[in-house]
């Protein structure tokens, strides 16, 4: 059963005062098209389901149903286009959807902020929105596995003859007790087990620290289809543990290690190989350090100053470790 301490947000909307910051206007400015297209200049100008999703949260965090809108309308559009409930992930201009397969964690992120929405202003087409894309998840992306009931990062691509590809970033641990309300299964709960189970588990290199993308397979590897690292997308896994109030100390104590480790040092690294230990000599981007800030705050924390001429990922992690703060805060 899930935690009811995760309801952050659900019915009772403790950000329903939240009023609009000034970096959530430079925000909108910076990234929003007219026509609610989220444009990622950090990857040529492209959007992706991602994208959209996180905007849409954060759209109704700030209270911003205006951009909420007219983000959600482009994503209903334009990217409901696979006929299974699910998001095609990546759009290009000029060229309209490049990738047809789904990327399940923005999938989850437009789910969770549809519920959200559903909750701040009683729209019920938010809500039977919500419902499509939650349910599309989950009966579309979980597999049985030894280690519990896992998420597929999409639907086409990440089941082999003998083994399966996890990303672990895309569990979002504080949005599946609100996606299990408006549609109750177990899955929601197994999903939540089955992931913390992993990161029991597949801890790798000097830091023992979980891959962006995983090997399902006895033993468990980092996927070797991809760079055996930690770093951009695991980057958010603490984040994710904190919000849901799942971040106990043996839980986050190999991210401590690894960002305490460069403390005095020049640069933070945004990742580390896990088979030899080297790092990226280059310091991370706003958006980790606020990550790091947060996951090794003791009392008040603040995050890092939004920087508007940073790529949309650091922004979008700026916005969202603000409001999983804020939200902490929340009574």
């Amino acid at each position: 059963m899930l935690r009811l301490t995760v309801l952050v947000g659900l019915l009772a909307t403790p950000f329903a005062g939240l009023a609009q910051s000034q970096e959530w206007r430079q925000f909108v400015e910076r990234y929003v098209a007219a026509d609610g297209r989220v444009v990622d200049d950090g990857a040529l100008g492209i959007s992706h389901s991602e994208g959209q999703g996180m905007t849409m949260l954060l759209s109704v965090h700030h209270g911003d149903r205006e951009t909420f809108d007219k983000v959600r309308n482009w994503t209903r559009a334009t990217l409901a286009v696979r006929g299974d409930g699910l998001l095609a992930w990546r759009w290009e201009p000029a060229k309209g959807i490049t990738d047809h397969n789904n990327a399940t964690d923005g999938d989850l992120f437009v789910a969770w902020a549809l519920a959200r929405a559903a909750a701040r202003w009683g729209v019920e087409a938010y809500r039977a929105e919500a419902v499509e894309r939650a349910r599309a998840v989950r009966l579309h992306l979980a597999r049985s596995t030894p280690w519990g009931l896992v998420l597929l990062p999409g639907a086409e691509g990440f089941e082999k003859p003998d083994y399966r590809i996890v990303n672990l970033s895309y569990w979002l641990y504080p949005g599946f007790l609100e996606l299990n309300t408006i549609d109750p299964d177990p899955a929601w709960a197994e999903f939540e087990r089955s992931g913390l189970r992993l990161l029991e588990l597949a801890r790798f290199g000097r830091w023992s620290l979980p891959p962006d993308w995983l090997r399902l397979a006895d033993p468990l590897k980092p996927a070797h289809d991809y760079p055996a690292r930690f770093g951009y997308d695991a980057v958010r896994i603490p984040l994710y543990l904190i919000w849901a109030r799942l971040g106990n100390e043996a839980r986050l104590a190999p991210f401590k290690a690894f960002w305490s480790y460069f403390d005095g040092a020049r640069f933070l690294p945004p990742w580390t190989d896990l088979g030899n230990d080297s790092v990226d000599p280059r310091d991370a981007f706003p958006g980790i350090h606020a990550v790091v800030q947060a996951t090794r705050a003791k009392g008040a924390v603040t995050a890092h100053v939004f920087d508007s001429a940073q790529p949309l990922y650091s922004a979008a992690l700026v916005l969202l470790t603000q409001m999983m703060l804020w939200e902490r805060r929340a009574p």
